[in-house]
C-alpha cells in the first residue's frame, strides 16, 4: 500500500491510494475530509479533487459513491467514462458489498441481527446534517451487523474531539458535540460491531445504530456518540466487478481503532 498526497492544506491527513489501474482507483479516505465538494471555496478539498489531482489524465467524472466527512476507509473511483457507467451501475442494482467496522457504546445483546428502518433528512433541523427513522415518508434502509467483540475504551484512548475553525468544513451546525456528551466515567465498555449496509441511505448506520440498536457510534456528534477524537467508523471492506472484468474482486483495510 502506498500513500500518495495531492495539493491539500497543511497538517491534513493523506489519501492512500490502495489499488490502481487504467480504469479505475481504490482509495483510503481519512475521516474528517469531504468525499465530493461542498458549497464555498473552503470546501473544495476533497477525496474526489485530491484523486483528479494525483491522475489528471481521468476522462469524465470520478465519483460513483460517497463515504460520510466523519468516516474513513475504502472509495473507488473511475477514471474513465464507461469505467464510471460500469461502477455506477453496480452501485444502482446494489451489486457492490461493502463491510463497515464501528465501535458502539455498550454491550450488545444477540451476536448478529438485521435492522430494517426507512430514513429521511429532518428538514425541521435543517442546515444541520440530520437523519430520522420515518415509517411513513423514509426510504428503505437495511441493515445486517455482525458482533465481532467487546471492549474497555478509555477516555485517553479515545481522543479529544478535533475543534473546527469558521473555514473548516466541518464547522456546520450540529458537528460539534452537544454540551450534554460527556463520559461517564475513565472508561466505558463498547462492542466492536461489523455492518453490512443493504442499501446506502445518508447517515444510514449511523442512525441504525442510535435508534436501532439503542447503541450510538463512539465519537458520533449528531446522533448521541460519546465525545472522541474521530467517529468510530471505518469502511473496511469492498467488493465488486473491475470494469472489464467478469469475476468480482475485494479489498480490504483494516480499521484504525
Amino acid at each position: 500500500m502506498t500513500s500518495d498526497q495531492a495539493r491539500f492544506p497543511p497538517g491534513s491527513s493523506a489519501v492512500v491510494v490502495v489499488h490502481r489501474d487504467e480504469r479505475f482507483v481504490v482509495v483510503e479516505k481519512p475521516p474528517m475530509l469531504l468525499s465530493v465538494p461542498g458549497r464555498g471555496e473552503h470546501k473544495q478539498d476533497c477525496v474526489a479533487a485530491r484523486v483528479r489531482d494525483l491522475f489528471p489524465s481521468a476522462d469524465g467524472p470520478l465519483t460513483v459513491h460517497r463515504l460520510d466527512f466523519e468516516t474513513s476507509g475504502l472509495m473507488v473511483f473511475a477514471l474513465d467514462a464507461a469505467a464510471h457507467r460500469d461502477l455506477s451501475r453496480q452501485f444502482e442494482v446494489r451489486g457492490v458489498a461493502k463491510v463497515y467496522v464501528a465501535l458502539v457504546r455498550g454491550r450488545l445483546e444477540g451476536d448478529r441481527g438485521q435492522i430494517d428502518l426507512p430514513l429521511r433528512a429532518d428538514i425541521d433541523q435543517w442546515p444541520r446534517p440530520v437523519h430520522i427513522v420515518d415509517h411513513v415518508h423514509g426510504k428503505e434502509a437495511l441493515t445486517r451487523w455482525q458482533v465481532l467483540g467487546h471492549e474497555r475504551l478509555s477516555r485517553d484512548r479515545a481522543g479529544s474531539p478535533p475543534r473546527f475553525d469558521g473555514d473548516s468544513p466541518g464547522a456546520r451546525p450540529g458537528v460539534l458535540f452537544p454540551p450534554e456528551a460527556v463520559w461517564p466515567g475513565e472508561e466505558v465498555e463498547v462492542t466492536r460491531v461489523r455492518f453490512e449496509p443493504r442499501t446506502g441511505r445518508s447517515h444510514q448506520l449511523r442512525v441504525h445504530a442510535a435508534a436501532g440498536m439503542g447503541s450510538p457510534i463512539i465519537g458520533d456528534p449528531l446522533y448521541g456518540g460519546l465525545p472522541a477524537a474521530r467517529l468510530m467508523l471505518h469502511a473496511e471492506a469492498l467488493l465488486f466487478v473491475p470494469p472489464g472484468a467478469t469475476e468480482p474482486r475485494e479489498w480490504r483495510s483494516p480499521p484504525p481503532f
